[in-house]
């Protein structure tokens, strides 16, 4: 998530990009590198050897934030995570509270990361970021494509033997992130960044029959692919946590709340209380970084002082 972006290594404030009848169109992620056990690659799967830079806030850094925790790779891959605004400047390192510092590239700005891998960068400026300290250079900064190498890649260094892609359901959980992906993950931000009431409309409207659907699905079994937690959960997970606090109100995804599904409210508490999860949400930064960063949704900035939500 970025409002700013770079062009030929310059930042920039330029906006985010729609199309003729105002939908918000997300930018393709550009360093696609892959971390492999086996050295194969140009990134071997190796202990101290990788970075991850984060926000707390976003929804795609998240995802890499709770594998890292379920995989035991907090002692393997080291973090920094960026200050909940996202100002003029973009996401940036500071000392509020809940922030880590870059002790890599000791860098203020997270743009100075991508200016340190490509010099004539041009691109949004967003997390999650994987970094490789020995080339100094950027890996890969596709979150759905960070949580596999986590997930199936570090293996031999993980402290928890959890494995959340079994081969009896990779199939099922490809299929799975594939189908939340537009009208869920990336659903509630084309709702809340249309610039026109058709373009609203219709996001919103297949945000809420997909919710409908994965409602009757979680009615007979406990996760989105079966009775185990896979990769899909934790892509469906940063979703559902924000949608309450921040997507129905701030991005108009006010049909219901999650609450009022059963089944779906019932799910994201138990993902919650898994062992790791709950100690990667950090709801202040969600709200300061969604309220407080988008002032052409919200020109004044005000925080709202509630939902009072209960996880428990």
């Amino acid at each position: 998530m970025a409002t700013g972006m770079m062009i030929d290594g310059e930042w920039t404030n330029e906006g985010y990009v729609k199309d003729q009848k105002g939908r918000f169109q997300r930018n393709p992620t550009t360093f696609r590198g892959r971390i492999t056990a086996d050295g194969s690659s140009n990134f071997p799967a190796v202990a101290n050897r990788y970075h991850l830079y984060v926000s707390y806030a976003c929804p795609w850094a998240h995802r890499t934030l709770i594998m890292r925790e379920l995989k035991g790779l907090t002692e393997v891959i080291s973090i920094s995570a960026v200050d909940p605004l996202m100002a003029e400047d973009g996401w940036e390192f500071s000392d509020f509270r809940g922030t880590i510092p870059d002790t890599v590239n000791d860098t203020k700005y997270l743009r100075e990361v991508y200016a340190i891998a490509d010099s004539h960068y041009t691109g949004r400026v967003t997390v999650p970021i994987l970094w490789d300290k020995q080339t100094s250079t950027i890996v890969n900064n596709e979150s759905r494509e960070i949580i596999r190498m986590f997930d199936t890649e570090f293996t031999n260094l993980s402290k928890a033997q959890v494995n959340l892609y079994p081969e009896q359901l990779q199939e099922k959980i490809d299929k799975a992130i594939d189908d939340i992906y537009n009208p869920i993950n990336n659903g509630v931000y084309k709702a809340g960044f249309a610039q026109s009431q058709e373009a609203y409309e219709e996001a919103v409207k297949e945000l809420f029959a997909a919710l409908d659907y994965w409602e009757e699905i979680l009615a007979k079994q406990e996760y989105l692919c079966g009775d185990s937690l896979t990769e899909a959960d934790i892509c469906m997970f940063t979703t559902l946590i924000r949608f309450d606090a921040v997507y129905y109100g701030h991005f108009k995804c006010n049909l219901r709340h999650i609450w009022n599904y059963p089944n779906l409210w019932s799910y994201v508490k138990r993902i919650y209380h898994h062992p790791g999860v709950k100690e990667t949400c950090n709801l202040e930064h969600i709200k300061l970084h969604y309220y407080q960063s988008h002032p052409h949704i919200n020109p004044n900035r005000i925080v709202p002082h509630g939902p009072l939500i209960n996880f428990d």
